[in-house]
């Protein structure tokens, strides 16, 4: 039997190293280009493939955890994630460099459905734990920008993706000895409590891949560029790599902070009263990055990432609440596909744009996006009853 404790501890663990590893590229480009004789555009779309199979994957990856084996599919997230980043530290040209990401990210599909399946499963507090999961996640995402900038500086940037590789397969062969094969016949969450009027659950779909669409291509698009924006707009501040991941992992970890606070009040105070706020927020920020420069971008930055990360735990709350155990992580395989998918457009929209209207034509369409968000928003019906949500 498995400690609901260890699982989550480790599941947390999987979800920082899927995102950490997910921005080792991006972060490594600013020094990877100059190295291998290829401009931040030129690089930039090899990333492509990757982010795509990080999204298309996930359908297969949360099939596959629900009729086989949560368990067995994150041993093979860790083991694989790991030794796709060793190789691609290896890579001699952008073709190679773009099949390692691919690889990377074919095994990164597997954490989302599978392991966001497994956390609302053994979670106590639903709201509180994706919560705790999202800080993890951020957390992977601000020391990715941090750790790649001082790796790629001190040590190169085939460090920087050899040195996470060998911590990752740790990782899993410790995952690999401590949890079991799990037997989820007769679990606690083998049915999700109706919330919604069954009427309206049309609604609470159609909420989720509005939003989902927005938010999704809205949080890997700032998640990519934010390194390269700070070092345009901010180049006083930022006149080393190590600085500069310094400066972004300060901003990711404002978004880790959101995440845990939206799931604590999404269990005190309902799903609606915390979603529909929040959608307000993305637009006119997103519009501020657009035309902001030098140290006030800083500020806006921040509220961007709070308002982009805090629906990430939203949507993983919305599909937590309202599926089975028994078909879980195939409900989250369909979220991330929808969402990672449309995500993953967002490497080659930037590469293409940023040649043409640089950051200022990113973020303005990104802020005009953003009316899916609220959309959702006004579209999601508010549960029968708001008071906190039971463990599942």
């Amino acid at each position: 039997m498995n400690k609901p404790g260890t699982v989550i501890a480790y599941v947390n663990a999987a979800h920082f190293i899927d995102h950490y590893a997910m921005l080792v590229f991006p972060a490594a480009l600013i020094v990877m280009g100059p190295a291998l004789g290829y401009s931040y555009g030129e690089l930039l779309p090899y990333g492509t493939p990757g982010f795509i199979a990080f999204g298309a994957g996930s359908l297969v990856t949360g099939w596959l955890g629900d009729v086989w084996s949560r368990r067995h599919m994150m041993v093979l997230f860790f083991l694989g994630i790991g030794a796709a980043m060793i190789a691609t530290g290896f890579a001699q040209t952008p073709l190679q460099i773009g099949l390692g990401v691919f690889v990377i990210g074919a095994f990164a599909a597997v954490y989302h459905p599978v392991g966001t399946a497994m956390i609302v499963a053994y979670a106590p507090k639903l709201g509180r734990e994706i919560g705790i999961n999202g800080v993890f996640g951020n957390v992977g995402v601000a020391s990715s920008a941090l750790a790649t900038g001082a790796l790629c500086q001190f040590f190169g940037w085939r460090a920087a993706f050899v040195a996470p590789g060998v911590l990752a397969i740790i990782a899993g062969i410790m995952f690999a000895l401590n949890v079991a094969h799990e037997d989820r016949k007769g679990h606690k969450a083998g049915t999700a409590p109706v919330r919604i009027a069954r009427e309206d659950m049309w609604k609470v779909i159609a909420a989720l891949v509005l939003t989902v669409i927005a938010s999704s291509t809205a949080f890997n698009t700032v998640t990519v560029a934010l390194p390269k924006l700070f070092a345009e707009r901010l180049a006083d501040l930022t006149a080393s790599p190590a600085l500069l991941g310094l400066i972004a992992a300060c901003v990711y970890l404002f978004g880790a902070a959101s995440q845990y606070t939206v799931g604590m009040m999404i269990d005190r105070h309902g799903l609606k009263a915390v979603f529909l706020p929040l959608c307000f927020i993305s637009m006119p920020v997103l519009y501020l990055a657009a035309i902001t420069s030098g140290p006030a971008l800083l500020p806006v930055a921040v509220v961007l990432i709070i308002a982009i990360f805090g629906q990430v735990t939203i949507n993983d709350a919305m599909v937590g609440k309202y599926t089975t155990d028994k078909w879980r992580s195939t409900a989250y395989s369909v979220r991330y596909f929808i969402g990672f998918t449309a995500a993953g457009t967002s490497v080659a929209m930037i590469a293409a744009m940023h040649e043409s209207g640089g950051f200022m034509l990113v973020f303005k369409v990104l802020a005009a996006l953003s009316i899916l968000v609220i959309a959702g928003g006004l579209i999601f019906p508010a549960e029968r009853s708001e008071a906190p949500v039971a463990a599942e």
